[in-house]
């Protein structure tokens, strides 16, 4: 019966291997650690750890219920949707096998996440920072009530006290103090510990998490972009980038890097409803200030998102404002010894670049521009399609007439760079051409040069 039992476990008829593991290493221990894993009730508990079981394929009675979890608000419930929106959300590249989980499919998930975003930044930012002051209005015109304004002067002790009883007044003036607004302050009574402000935090940053695995999703960028309580979650948490929780700052910024090619930033200013009062300038100035973080993976983001949401013409009147600004930390990442820095602001200035005739004019004018541009080329970046798109921002500059005298002093460099790297010869052909081969440019090359010759 023994020899039964245990072949039933794992021996010669029992379970095939996992995915991954050699064949006949299911023996023993690791048999019944398989058992378990598919749900042999046999299997010691011992050996049974953690498992998630989740429907790669949802049905409408799971929909909502997932919702339903998310908005109960019970521990339990909460994390049971976001363990199970983790693994439905995630999907390696390779993998033919399952079809990905859409927003479409699941009605209302996406406020839902929202709402754990929302609860967690209600108990994370300081009161004054931006819940305003709600205004009671239950039973405020009539004489005595619990709403009213009649009480409000006078001041309460934590344990009640009655003037007869000396030794007691004597133990309350002791007692501290609180005013009639305690009674108004909606985090008085429930206010959560540290242990519950971790388990809100980690909700919040899973949520991102998932929110961030559906940008990735074709299906899904339509109906981000186009929800603005979403992207004035995302670009609210990039603005306190210095509060709020790293890992949440990433999850947002990387969402937006993902939908930023389809983003629209006058939703901000649509008759849509705004649950955060964010405006388009309010968002430009939140990639600003990612922009401007010391963090490498944050300002990489950000200029990589500058560079796809200049490529819409509806975003260039809110971005042409602070282009200076933009160019110059973009030229500074040029000179960063990390190649994805470089990568990333040779990536945004061949897009920005592209956009008008002032964009050209100011990059060329921007100071150590050119001579890092030119510093990639020659060195070269180890990536080749970023060399090749330096050569085109320069091909793009010189185009433009006033900006020759700002590359005619690197002439020399320009015929070195000719001379030796084959790959992009041609471009830099083009580029000496329409600095010194036109009739109308010699009499700039001797301005430029020796002054004014006339």
């Amino acid at each position: 019966m023994q020899k039964q039992t245990g072949k039933s476990g794992g021996g010669g008829g029992g379970t095939p291997a996992k995915r991954g593991r050699p064949i006949g290493s299911a023996t023993g221990a690791g048999a019944a650690a398989a058992a378990a894993a598919v749900g042999d009730l046999g299997a010691p508990a011992a050996l049974v750890g953690p498992s998630l079981q989740v429907l790669s394929a949802l049905s409408d009675q799971n929909n909502k219920r997932i919702v339903l979890a998310l908005q109960s608000g019970l521990k339990s419930e909460i994390l049971w949707a976001l363990n199970a929106l983790t693994v439905l959300s995630f999907k390696e590249k390779d993998d033919f096998r399952r079809d990905p989980t859409p927003l479409t499919k699941v009605p209302g998930l996406l406020d839902a996440l929202l709402q754990v975003i929302d609860e967690w930044r209600d108990i994370a930012m300081p009161k004054d920072h931006h819940k305003p002051p709600r205004v009671r209005t239950l039973g405020a015109n009539t004489t005595l009530s619990g709403f009213g304004q009649e009480n409000m002067e006078k001041v309460y002790s934590d344990t009640g006290t009655t003037s007869n009883d000396q030794s007691k007044t004597e133990e309350s003036s002791v007692t501290k103090k609180r005013s009639a607004s305690f009674l108004f302050d909606e985090d008085g009574l429930f206010n959560n510990d540290d242990e519950g402000r971790a388990e809100r935090q980690q909700c919040a940053i899973a949520v991102s998490n998932i929110i961030r695995n559906f940008s990735f999703m074709p299906e899904n960028e339509t109906i981000m972009v186009q929800h603005r309580h979403c992207l004035e979650t995302v670009f609210q948490c990039l603005e306190d980038q210095n509060r709020e929780d790293d890992e949440l700052v990433t999850n947002m910024l990387e969402t937006l890097v993902n939908l930023a090619p389809v983003l629209d930033l006058r939703i901000f200013s649509s008759s849509k409803p705004s649950f955060i009062k964010m405006t388009e300038k309010d968002a430009v100035h939140a990639i600003m200030g990612m922009l401007s973080s010391s963090v490498k993976p944050w300002h990489c983001a950000a200029a990589e998102l500058i560079g796809r949401l200049i490529i819409n013409p509806d975003n260039e009147s809110f971005l042409l404002p602070v282009i200076p600004q933009i160019y110059k930390r973009l030229v500074d990442l040029l000179s960063v010894p990390a190649y994805d820095a470089q990568a990333a602001a040779v990536s945004a200035l061949y897009n920005v670049a592209e956009v008008n005739m002032d964009c050209r004019l100011k990059l060329a004018s921007e100071r150590w521009a050119v001579d890092r541009l030119l510093k990639i080329v020659k060195m070269p970046h180890p990536v080749p399609e970023v060399c090749r798109k330096t050569s085109m921002i320069l091909e793009s500059l010189v185009s433009e007439p006033q900006n020759r005298m700002h590359l005619l002093v690197h002439e020399n460099t320009f015929a070195e760079i000719l001379t030796t790297e084959g790959k992009y010869s041609d471009t830099f052909a083009r580029i000496l051409y329409e600095l010194t081969a036109r009739p109308s440019n010699k009499v700039t090359s001797g301005q430029a040069i020796w002054g004014n010759i006339n």
